[in-house]
């Protein structure tokens, strides 16, 4: 049963990866038609598409989740099932916008990440290795046979790499929320705090394996 809903979570990932793509590739399409392989200087999405685009974002997390829950019963196998979910949606996504108009260019090339609570930038590549160790320990910790448990020390851990590496992506933007979103307009990203990115990164590659299978 277990390999069974796990594929029918790989399949869901892959299918619900290529419905973002599309709709991103209809986007870029939109509001960079002479270019729609680079997003800076960036352009601002209208009041409506804006709205649109949060609550998009919110649905997505919700329809994962969502399917997460239905996929396992135990709290930690459930957390693994969106973890697998969520990773691999991610880094298809990049596969299908790589298929459907060949981006990214380069292995470093920025993007727009997420919109809430403001605007996350950071090149591709950082959030898609982010998704690579969730996929391998979501799809480690579904699959085992035994009942998986976070220990104490892990989730502290683990709670503290999240909150930097959300810090990593959100800092670029920070300097400009004062301005609102007119500030946004024409933006050009420069500088990744990969130093951040790294420390966050490398907890959550130690807090993740001491989920443990309990005997």
């Amino acid at each position: 049963m277990a390999l069974r809903h796990f594929l029918l979570l790989t399949v869901y990932a892959i299918a619900m990866a290529y419905v973002e793509a599309a709709l991103v590739v209809d986007l870029r399409s939109v509001y960079y038609p002479a270019n729609p392989l680079n997003l800076f200087p960036l352009a601002i999405l209208s009041h409506r598409d804006l709205i649109i685009e949060l609550v998009r974002e919110l649905a997505t997390v919700l329809m994962i989740g969502s399917v997460a829950w239905l996929a396992a019963r135990q709290a930690a196998r459930v957390f693994a099932a969106f973890a697998y979910l969520f990773g691999l949606w991610d880094i298809f996504y990049y596969v299908w916008l790589k298929v459907m108009i060949g981006w990214p260019v380069h292995w470093l090339q920025w993007d727009v990440l997420y919109l809430i609570p403001w605007p996350w930038f950071g090149p591709w590549l950082a959030p898609a290795l982010v998704a690579l160790l969730l996929v391998v320990w979501g799809a480690w910790a579904f699959l085992s046979s035994k009942p998986v448990r976070f220990a104490r020390g892990a989730r502290l851990a683990f709670g503290a790499g999240i909150a930097l590496l959300l810090g990593a992506f959100l800092w670029t933007g920070w300097p400009l929320l004062p301005g609102g979103v007119a500030a946004f307009r024409g933006f050009v990203p420069e500088h990744f705090p990969w130093a951040s990115f790294a420390a966050g990164y490398l907890l959550l590659a130690l807090s993740l394996p001491r989920a443990a299978a309990v005997r």
